[in-house]
């Protein structure tokens, strides 16, 4: 079941859910509109999924930052959302899909217990200039049915994510047969 941007709002109040920072303003009907964070980080060269990733950090100007086809940018929320609660799904919207941007694609999921600022995959279809601060997505916060298991409390990889976090895929090589 997704929350209404009433009930997300009434969560917020009841400290069920947190939203860094938080405007009233941007719930929608059943939806938090998230922002593009100041902080990119480019990726125009071969990735190794066994070692750890080198991505040189850019902190976009005022002014913005033109995004090229080919390259990989990471970048992050502004909002860091969390939720003992609630599950979290996380989206682009429209508006950044009519430019050509494609954001999140494959990890929108924040589980119960998720308390991050998301990392974003980024591509683009056509040169577009974006802006630190730009509305870029939705964030859903979804009623989760059976036992709880805190993301938190599992001690998972990703959890307190603060900024942008590069794939910790290479942790993992080798471990499994």
């Amino acid at each position: 079941m997704i929350l209404t941007g009433r009930a997300i709002a009434a969560a917020v109040a009841a400290g069920e859910i947190t939203i860094t920072p938080y405007d009233e303003n941007r719930l929608s009907p059943n939806a938090y509109d998230w922002r593009l964070g100041e902080r990119l980080r480019v990726c125009d060269h071969d990735l190794d999924a066994a070692q750890p990733a080198d991505f040189p950090e850019i902190v976009m100007p005022p002014q913005g930052f033109v995004l090229k086809p080919g390259v990989l940018y990471l970048g992050h929320t502004l909002e860091r959302t969390a939720s003992e609660r609630y599950a979290q799904f996380l989206n682009g919207d429209r508006t950044i899909g009519g430019l050509g941007i494609w954001v999140h694609v494959s990890a929108p999921l924040g589980h119960a217990g998720h308390a991050i600022q998301w990392t974003l995959e980024i591509r683009v279809a056509r040169p577009v200039r974006v802006y630190p601060g730009m509305t870029c997505g939705k964030v859903i916060f979804l009623q989760t049915f059976g036992a709880s298991a805190s993301y938190q409390a599992l001690g998972r990889k990703y959890t307190r994510s603060c900024g942008i976090d590069v794939s910790r895929l290479y942790e993992e090589i080798g471990r499994h047969p």
